[in-house]
């Protein structure tokens, strides 16, 4: 994996602004630890950092190949997983390679298809390539939105990079937050619109969209949405399908020149990637290295509820065994998942999922110490229905985002002028811009046509957060996260599975746990759905307490102008009690809640916000 930046601007002379895209490649350092690379012209100013995976000295970047006298120049993040098939056509096709990395088989995609590429190509990317004779940038992010990609344009620039510290380090863009910025954090946070940068003019590029960017126009559009399919086959057919979809991902993603690790918590996603992991590796005469996290002293303080039945630790421990891995259990403390909330800001540009991030930031920088590439399970429970809100019945008939039905709640912890910010109408209108998007199929049932809504709706949404944390938590420390369960035909596959397919059995994932029948022991199988991991211990709810306590006393803090002071400090008095509803899916209650107005205060200071309103 890498990071990617670019400055391109056909109409004027920019080459004496080298020291711009160096700044801009620099913030990447930590996605690309290995290597530096630029590529200057008149117009074309690029910029790469490299994190060595596959073929270290032909995957270097920015790379050039000539064609016909034309002139083609990649930067490109991401991992492609059907590299040798494509290598195999395209010789068939008459072109040659100098190395055996997946740039170049990617470059020669787009010279010989063009944007029809993106039909070929398996894996999780961002990319930039610029055609110098016709003066084109073209530009893509995955299926999935594994990848990231940010640009604005500027004055007839475009400016792209990977994240948004990228497009920060050029003088031509602020950090500047609008009234819409503002009631997308309060609205929407930790999630973020579907294209947005939340900064002003700051965009992303959404999921499965490509751009072209010339002299005369920017044009976006999307190049691979899931499709409506009549399901045929049969329960038994169907789980074996499954099972066969995901054992190819999984076996194309173990491709790397580096060691390879799995994320193992015992639930069934990560148990199942492990497993399969393990097996193909034994046939290399090679035993799977396998990491969970914990936190200190949660065997004391772990109290079962709805959505966290039971804890990972003795579940990890137990697949460990079963597939004979080697199994690094690591543990946060309370201060140093505190302390991470800035981190975990940092590498995300934007207040985050709170100590859920900063956990993942922490598990990261441990494995980071023995891996460079590791799988992790993220996406299973939004394509197989694993989340509460997919089987209770107020969640399905709720009409907005099943998991942030608290807008409502939200608005009392905005100050008085802040009141008026129309938190409600705003995510009201994404949830019914996304509904109108949904395909469906003639005459199938209402609860049927609600379930595709509600699978759409985690895809593009709550899973697009997920995967952003992932990448984010785990580049910020030079480590390659991927996810299996993220392959576009995977998704696109289950995305069809009918209802009563697809809960099979009266469970939550039920054709996924028929597929795993005889890869995972019975019991994991069996084992109910438990979330990400989060600290019990009641020492890291003081910790954030003081924190914030701090923070209200401290007369120069941005905080304070958005906020509702007493209410706030009422929520810091009771450590959180009194304000019950989750924040944001499962878990962001009272101590996550606090530690998300640390991290929109850290984030305020860090980035030198400037509100306009």
């Amino acid at each position: 994996m890498c990071g990617i930046a670019g400055w391109i601007n056909f109409k004027e002379n920019i080459l004496y602004n080298k020291y711009v895209i160096e700044n801009m490649t620099d913030t990447l350092k930590q996605r690309g630890p290995d290597e530096v690379g630029y590529y200057f012209t008149k117009h074309s100013l690029l910029g790469h950092r490299r994190l060595v995976v596959v073929d270290p000295e032909g995957g270097k970047q920015p790379m050039i190949k000539n064609i016909d006298g034309n002139k083609f120049i990649i930067v490109y993040n991401g991992e492609l997983y059907n590299t040798e098939d494509l290598r195999k056509t395209l010789i068939n096709e008459g072109y040659s390679f100098d190395s055996y990395s997946d740039t170049e088989v990617l470059l020669t995609s787009y010279i010989h298809w063009g944007y029809k590429c993106l039909e070929y190509i398996n894996g999780i990317f961002a990319f930039a390539i610029l055609d110098e004779k016709n003066k084109s940038l073209f530009m893509a992010r995955d299926p999935l939105g594994v990848k990231p990609l940010f640009y604005t344009i500027k004055d007839n620039s475009l400016i792209f990079g990977s994240e948004i510290k990228t497009l920060l380090a050029h003088p031509k863009v602020k950090p500047v937050l609008t009234k819409q910025g503002l009631t997308e954090i309060f609205g929407l946070g930790p999630g973020r619109a579907i294209g947005s940068g939340v900064f002003k003019d700051i965009h992303e590029v959404p999921p499965a969209h490509c751009a072209i960017f010339t002299p005369y126009e920017f044009t976006l559009e999307e190049y691979w949405k899931v499709q409506c399919e009549i399901h045929t086959e049969t329960l038994n057919e169907t789980a074996d399908h499954v099972k066969s979809l995901l054992y190819d991902a999984i076996k194309r993603q173990l491709v790397a020149d580096v060691p390879i690790g799995t994320f193992l918590s015992g639930g069934l996603d990560s148990s199942a990637i492990s497993a399969i992991a393990a097996t193909e590796l034994k046939k290399q005469g090679k035993v799977l290295d396998t990491y969970s996290i914990d936190y200190e002293d949660n065997d004391k303080y772990f109290k079962a509820n709805e959505f966290q039945p039971n804890s990972d630790s003795s579940w990890a421990l137990k697949m460990h065994e079963y597939i004979g891995s080697n199994h690094k259990g690591i543990v946060n403390s309370n201060e140093a998942l505190a302390n991470a909330l800035v981190d975990a800001v940092r590498a995300n540009d934007l207040p985050g999922m709170a100590d859920i991030d900063s956990s993942l930031y922490l598990f990261c920088k441990e494995v980071r110490k023995d891996k460079t590439v590791v799988l992790s399970g993220e996406c299973a429970d939004e394509i197989f229905g694993g989340y509460p809100w997919y089987r209770r019945e107020e969640d399905i008939n709720a009409n907005t985002f099943p998991w942030s039905r608290s807008v409502g709640e939200r608005n009392k912890i905005l100050s008085g002028d802040l009141k008026k910010l129309d938190l409600d109408s705003f995510v009201k209108e994404h949830y019914e811009n996304t509904l109108k998007e949904v395909p469906h199929v003639n005459g199938e049932s209402k609860y049927a046509s609600r379930m595709r809504e509600m699978f759409y709706l985690n895809m593009k949404w709550f899973m697009l957060t997920l995967l952003t944390r992932k990448d984010r938590m785990s580049m910020s420390n030079s480590l390659e996260a991927r996810v299996p369960f993220a392959d576009h035909r995977l998704v696109q596959y289950a995305f069809n599975i009918p209802p009563e397919m697809r809960f099979c059995d009266n469970r939550e994932k039920g054709i996924l746990r028929r597929a795993l029948i005889g890869i995972l022991p019975q019991d994991i199988i069996d084992r109910k759905k438990s979330p990400y991991p989060k600290t019990h211990n009641p020492k890291y709810t003081k910790i954030v307490q003081r924190w914030l306590k701090s923070i209200l006393e401290d007369p120069t803090s941005p905080l304070l102008d958005l906020i509702d002071i007493p209410f706030v400090s009422e929520i810091v008095k009771t450590g959180g009690a009194a304000y019950t509803k989750p924040w944001y899916g499962q878990l962001m209650t009272g101590p996550q809640l606090m530690a998300y107005l640390i991290q929109i205060d850290t984030w305020l200071r860090l980035y030198n916000v400037e509100i306009e309103m």
